[in-house]
């Protein structure tokens, strides 16, 4: 169970997260060996952080597979190992396609790998550029995501292992401003990005139409937190980046990156 300490820094739905990465990390403590996490988003990312620092002996590392990947993969240590790129166990994935009859999308290609069983831990980044499309994903997993996924959609597709030197490099489009809100209310940060009324942010929300951290969430009242992200379908992409306390009004102040679709 999560100590109560500790437990009380982040929400209630987190435990289960937590109660695992405590198990990690008690392995790598007890053990004196690295131990590997899955694909962690940011916010999972930040608690795991969190809690290794509380271990004078132990040491954290992430990797996604390039600079500036939001999910990655963490390696829990001794302070006496010394990773290398190789310790993170990442395959290099690309969509091999008829690029010139049809066209692929980010929405596409993430439904179609988490429809054929494969789950969202298992696989990082989907990255773009031009007509490529890549992904990173555990290297013990690549026979059988080639073997699931032949589909993108209606389209025939084939998953090819590449080497890191073929990456593509997708744009940054996140745009980065500080605002004021008067709670961290899931509806509340998506009527201040994106200029929407409180009435038009609930029905998104209670409608389908918005996932945190890569899942569903169909609850206008969720409190946001530090490094969460959130996708509004046809309106785009916003992760609460800084908390920097309160105004004289007493409204929160935050910083927020957007990516508008």
């Amino acid at each position: 169970m999560v100590n109560e300490n500790i437990a009380q820094h982040f929400r209630p739905d987190e435990a289960p997260f937590i109660d695992q990465m405590m198990g990690l990390i008690s392995a790598a403590s007890s053990q004196y060996r690295p131990v590997l996490t899955d694909f962690l988003n940011p916010r999972q990312l930040y608690i795991l952080q969190t809690l290794v620092n509380q271990h004078d002996q132990l040491k954290m590392q992430s990797s996604g597979g390039y600079a500036g990947a939001e999910m990655q993969r963490s390696l829990i240590y001794p302070d006496y190992f010394q990773p290398t790129i190789a310790d993170f166990k990442l395959q290099l994935i690309e969509i091999n396609y008829p690029v010139k009859f049809v066209g692929l999308h980010h929405r596409q290609i993430m439904g179609s790998l988490l429809g054929s069983g494969i789950k969202r831990e298992t696989f990082g980044d989907i990255l773009n550029e031009d007509d490529h499309w890549q992904f990173f994903v555990k290297i013990e997993l690549t026979d059988y995501i080639g073997a699931q996924v032949d589909r993108i959609g209606r389209t025939h597709v084939q998953l090819m292992t590449v080497n890191w030197d073929q990456i593509v490099h997708p744009s940054d489009d996140w745009e980065t401003f500080e605002t004021t809100v008067s709670s961290l209310r899931l509806d509340v940060i998506i009527s201040s990005a994106f200029n929407y009324s409180r009435n038009r942010s609930k029905e998104l929300i209670e409608h389908g139409m918005v996932r945190v951290n890569w899942e569903e969430l169909d609850r206008p009242d969720y409190e946001l937190a530090i490094h969460d992200q959130v996708s509004v379908r046809h309106a785009g992409r916003i992760k609460l980046n800084a908390l920097q306390g309160k105004n004289k009004k007493q409204k929160l102040r935050i910083t927020l990156m957007v990516i508008n679709a």
